[in-house]
């Protein structure tokens, strides 16, 4: 069985590579927090801009992030930001690690939300590299943040450091620990992700098909919950 998620939070900060990252496993769980009362950010390391094949970057990255806004919007988050790392290409290193603590420090968040660093999701689909690089530096910016004689240089742009992160939790995990019940707000959940319409169109599969395929999922970690539909985290302590 899956533990509930802390409840005792009130700031949230979700860092994630790509458009539609939030939106395939935790946008449900953010729909039900901002439901609550809690405030959620969103920072993602790139447009998605190499995200669509048949559509040149330059086209496609000002218009998956107008689709990400509005997705951001149906969960009732508004402050949604972008770092303009090149996407396809996301390299671990300090540039990532310093944008991302910058981050922590503006928005002093209480839970960080991030996305999968494992290799793979479920032991065996392999993970891209973009996402296990912004999982990493997202793990290491955390700690970053706190420091205050690491990227010295954010001290003089006024971000002092940040120790209050509490948890980071890993969307997507093939190591879940945690859940969140979202069955009353799985339908958002599924609109949320129907707002990348251009991203969805260039997709075949099962993965672009939002109702059938979220729900598949949030239904069996449901059943590990205890609920109808849940959402699940692997919560790291800090």
């Amino acid at each position: 069985m899956l533990a509930e998620m802390p409840a005792d939070w009130r700031r949230a900060l979700a860092v994630v590579a790509h458009p539609d990252d939030l939106e395939y496993g935790g946008s449900g769980a953010i729909a039900r927090w901002t439901d609550e009362g809690r405030s959620v950010t969103y920072v993602l390391a790139t447009r998605g801009e190499a995200g669509i094949d048949g559509m040149a970057p330059e086209e496609a990255g000002p218009l998956r992030e107008r689709e990400q806004i509005a997705s951001a919007a149906v969960v009732g988050v508004h402050d949604v930001e972008f770092l303009d790392h090149p996407d396809g290409v996301v390299e671990y290193g300090l540039p990532l690690r310093k944008d991302i603590a910058a981050a922590i420090r503006r928005h002093k968040p209480e839970l960080v939300v991030m996305t999968n660093h494992h290799p793979t999701w479920d032991g065996s689909f392999l993970n891209m590299a973009d996402h296990r690089h912004a999982g990493l530096a997202t793990l290491d910016a955390v700690r970053d943040a706190a420091n205050r004689w690491v990227f010295r240089e954010l001290l003089a742009d006024g971000l002092e450091p940040w120790s209050g992160v509490r948890w980071v939790a890993v969307s997507g995990s093939p190591q879940p620990t945690h859940a969140v019940d979202i069955t009353s707000t799985m339908d958002r959940a599924v609109d949320s992700l129907r707002e990348h319409r251009a991203y969805l169109a260039a997709l075949e599969g099962p993965m672009s098909e939002p109702d059938g395929f979220l729900r598949e999922f949030a239904a069996e970690t449901g059943r590990r919950f205890g609920s109808e539909f849940a959402c699940s985290f692997e919560l790291i302590p800090m």
